[in-house]
């Protein structure tokens, strides 16, 4: 069944959550009206986090603007990335719908799941899971990333044990009441790290990456750490039926601190693509047929700029964050330190070509202090509505089209002090570009703005993850 393109598609009769297909999420999905975004107070602020919503809505006198923030648990949660309870995924299934959002709390190790239905102006706190209670029942803490399954259970990447070792790290696995179930992964299944996972049941694997252990990465970024092996460079290839590792891919020096890693959309593919921080470099992964192996090529590497008397010799683009048009054409990535966004087309996977670029924040910008060997390399930044825009794009979500990309600029509190004090300071942004998606292009759309460093009781936030109430281009899977 094709969507009326006027209505959107979990409107429909008798059909579960999302749509039957990524390109029909791209051609009938609605203009997303509303985002979700959490604000993140520093270590130590006396106010909790919070979850923002967002008018999007052009016609809106509010556009983008902040019309409600919900607070959630105590301070000190840092509210990270999150997920719904039920996506395209459960599309079959009427007795589905995307009605929670999950906010894992990597601070804390609690979970907290909010309705976004009742109201979606104007969300609440429907239920709270301990980390207490999770560590009890399965030893895992830590939660990171969450997807939702195809028959409502939802998954969460566990990073590490209760002391912050990476030691034990694997996947919860909640129910549809949100009550504990398991862990996901075969008993005496582990990696030596862990951190985001995209699994395509269709092709009955499952992909993870890996950063560092809890304790190394929670105190900030030390060069240090990298020479001792306190980083990850592989991803995991897993059997999802056997719930088992059967590939373990080394990406090398090249390939250091993979972070987000997503397949294409189109659930018939047997590849996807990865992004490392350190390496600062995007690896295609994918199912080579002659061998009957999972391998990874690099397609993409962002060369360094060299600077003096700074942490390192070099600053790395740092790539932390990418999405994929859901027609599978485009892929956006963002370089946190050096502080440009790129636009690829990767119509062929195995030869991304840059068509877009905008720099919209980072730390070789005119006015920041960092000495360049080569100032040739300083790069111009507008301000918008009158802001400088600190810090560098971090987290990235695209609409269902494809024509807008929105973008914040905080990684994790203690990488953000290190790197962009000011922002900490002075509170983080919420930004959006307009994409060419028919010859490539990206603009700063100078009409919307969102800062975090605004908030009625004066204390500055830091913005991360951005979803949508319908769903995004992130956080539906297809089976």
């Amino acid at each position: 069944m094709t969507p009326n393109p006027t209505v959107p598609s979990e409107c429909c009769e008798n059909l579960g959550p999302g749509y039957d297909s990524p390109l029909d999420a791209f051609k009938y999905g609605p203009r997303e009206k509303l985002l979700y975004v959490p604000g993140i107070r520093s270590k130590g602020s006396p106010y909790a986090d919070f979850l923002a919503t967002i008018d999007a809505d052009p016609d809106s006198p509010e556009y983008g603007t902040i019309i409600h923030r919900l607070p959630i648990g105590e301070a000190g949660q840092e509210l990270h990335h999150s997920g719904w309870n039920a996506c395209s995924s459960c599309r079959g299934d009427a007795t589905k719908s995307r009605r929670f959002l999950i906010l894992p709390a990597f601070g804390t190790g609690n979970i907290f799941v909010v309705d976004t239905a009742s109201n979606p102006k104007e969300p609440k706190l429907h239920k709270t899971i301990s980390a207490v209670e999770i560590a009890k029942k399965t030893g895992l803490a830590f939660p990171h990333t969450p997807h939702c399954l195809a028959d409502g259970t939802i998954m969460i990447s566990m990073l590490g044990n209760p002391k912050g070792g990476a030691e034990n790290n694997g996947y919860l696995l909640l129910d549809e009441n949100f009550e504990v179930k398991d862990r996901w992964e075969a008993t005496g299944e582990t990696t030596k790290f862990g951190y985001d996972f995209w699994y395509q049941p269709r092709q009955n694997v499952m992909v993870s990456s890996e950063l560092s252990s809890p304790n190394d990465f929670m105190k900030g970024f030390d060069p240090k750490d990298l020479a001792k092996g306190r980083y990850g460079q592989h991803i995991h290839v897993w059997n999802w039926k056997e719930r088992r590792v059967i590939e373990s891919i080394d990406l090398g020096t090249e390939g250091l601190v993979p972070l987000e890693l997503r397949f294409l959309h189109n659930p018939d593919q047997k590849q996807g693509f990865v992004g490392t921080a350190i390496g600062s470099s995007m690896f295609r992964f994918f199912f080579d047929e002659e061998t009957t192996k999972w391998k990874a090529e690099k397609v993409i590497q962002v060369e360094p700029v060299e600077v003096e008397g700074w942490t390192l010799p070099i600053v790395p683009g740092l790539i932390t964050d990418f999405v994929i048009s859901l027609d599978d054409k485009y892929l956006y990535l963002s370089n946190w330190l050096q502080g440009d966004i790129r636009q690829y087309d990767i119509t062929d996977t195995h030869k991304p070509k840059l068509v877009g670029q905008l720099y919209i924040g980072g730390l070789i910008q005119k006015g920041e202090s960092i000495k360049l060997k080569d100032e040739a390399q300083r790069v111009e930044v507008p301000l918008i509505k009158g802001k400088k825009l600190e810090g560098g794009p971090q987290m990235i979500q695209l609409s269902l089209d494809g024509k807008r990309l929105y973008i914040t600029n905080s990684l994790f509190s203690t990488w953000d002090n290190k790197f962009y004090p000011d922002m900490v300071k002075n509170g983080s942004a919420l930004v959006q570009v307009d994409v060419d998606t028919e010859n490539g292009g990206l603009k700063l759309n100078e009409n919307f703005f969102v800062d975090f460093g605004n908030n009625p009781d004066g204390a500055p936030a830091l913005a991360h993850e951005v979803r949508y109430p319908g769903g995004d281009c992130t956080s539906d899977i297809w089976i």
